[in-house]
Order: structure tokens, then C-alpha cells, then sequence
């Protein structure tokens, strides 16, 4: 008895070294892959979180100097955060605070800049479109208009429609061209939500252009 289950051993112990020696190999490489790609995952995990934990503080810095009006220092942190976390969220939240706290400063030069840089190097477009309309406003005031409207034309996310038509209808109205901006204040009026409060000013734009919006037929709502 005890000869035939060592038999029976023997061969199950042969079947296992000979499918281990064909597919031995491929099982080995295939779990070392699978490791690797699940400790790469829980790295990038672990950066990721990483990148965001330091980016926040650097930008809470910034915050904190454009609260307290010291744009040198919150220029400093910045140029530090956006080149050590460019791609972090905050990295474009910051590059906005700064900038308008260089607006508010008077420092256009310097504004344009750092909005040229949250344009190009943020990450989600909301952000790109926030520091354009920014940067249009920026050129709208310098008498740049068609700097401005370049900026305008590269605004693409679709939250903001209804404001970059607006800030065109007011770069086109500083050139003198009523007609276009009439057509941009119209375009912004129909994408603005009604039951956004800025829709009554676009209204008033178009009101004191003598192309004030028709009103509603009764029954629809507003």
C-alpha cells in the first residue's frame, strides 16, 4: 500500500516539475509584472499624494502673502511652487492669486506673465480659461485688443462660454464695433443661465446699445 501511494507521489511530483518546466518561466515573469505594476501604482499612489500635500502649503503661502499684500514674496513662492509642482492643481490656483494681487498692485507686466503661464501650463482647461479672461481683461486695458481677443479665441472651456462672449462683446465695444459686440453681448445673454444675477448686466449692455433682449413669451420661464 504504502509502495503505491509513493508511486502515485512520484508521478504527481514529475507532472509538477514537467508543467513547471514548461511553463515555469512564463508564470514567473508574468507575476513579477503583475508585482511590478501594482508597487508602481501604490509609488505613483504615493506621489501623487505627495506632490499635492507639498503644493498645497506652497500655495497657502502664496495665499497668505497676497492676503497680506506682499506680492514680492508671494512672487518668490510661487516661481518656487510652479517650478518644483507645475502640474498640481494648486500650482494654478496660486498663479491666479498672484496675479491678481499684481493687477491690484499695478503691475500688468508682471500680471500678464503669470497669467501666460496658468494658460499654457494648467492642467484643467477651467483653469486655462480663468487665467485667459483674465489675461484678456489685462491686454482690454493696455489697448492690446487684438492681443485680447487671440486670448479669447483660445478660452475653450464650456462653463465659461457665456463670460468669454461677454469679455469679447466689451473688447469689441473698445474698438468701436458696435455690431460685433452687440452679437458677442447676445451670444453671452443667451448661454448666461437666467438664473444667473450677471445675466441682468449683460442685459443693461445690450439695453444701452438699443438691442435689448426681447422678452419671453408668457408662460415660459424666465
Amino acid at each position: 500500500m504504502a509502495t503505491q501511494l509513493d508511486l502515485q507521489e512520484q508521478e504527481q511530483i514529475d507532472a509538477l516539475k514537467a508543467f513547471w518546466n514548461q511553463y515555469g518561466n512564463l508564470i514567473t515573469w508574468t507575476l513579477t509584472l503583475v508585482l511590478a505594476a501594482f508597487a508602481a501604482w501604490n509609488g505613483w499612489q504615493w506621489y501623487q499624494r505627495d506632490q499635492s500635500l507639498k503644493s498645497s502649503v506652497m500655495h497657502d503661502e502664496v495665499e497668505k502673502a497676497s492676503a497680506a499684500g506682499d506680492v514680492d514674496k508671494a512672487a518668490r513662492i510661487f516661481a518656487d511652487l510652479r517650478e518644483r509642482f507645475p502640474r498640481t492643481t494648486f500650482a494654478a490656483q496660486a498663479g491666479l492669486a498672484l496675479a491678481k494681487l499684481q493687477i491690484d498692485k499695478g503691475k500688468a507686466d508682471e500680471a500678464r506673465t503669470t497669467l501666460g503661464w496658468v494658460a499654457s501650463s494648467a492642467s484643467e482647461d477651467e483653469y486655462r480659461t480663468v487665467a485667459l479672461l483674465a489675461l484678456a481683461g489685462v491686454d482690454m486695458d493696455a489697448k492690446k485688443y487684438d492681443e485680447a481677443l487671440k486670448s479669447l479665441d483660445a478660452a475653450k472651456a464650456p462653463t465659461f462660454a457665456a463670460l468669454v462672449a461677454d469679455r469679447r462683446g466689451d473688447v469689441l465695444l473698445a474698438q468701436g464695433k458696435k455690431a460685433d459686440a452687440v452679437a458677442a453681448y447676445q451670444a453671452a445673454w443667451k448661454a448666461m443661465p437666467a438664473t444667473v444675477d450677471y445675466r441682468r448686466l449683460i442685459e443693461a449692455k445690450l439695453t444701452s446699445l438699443g438691442a435689448a433682449p426681447e422678452p419671453a413669451p408668457a408662460g415660459d420661464k424666465p
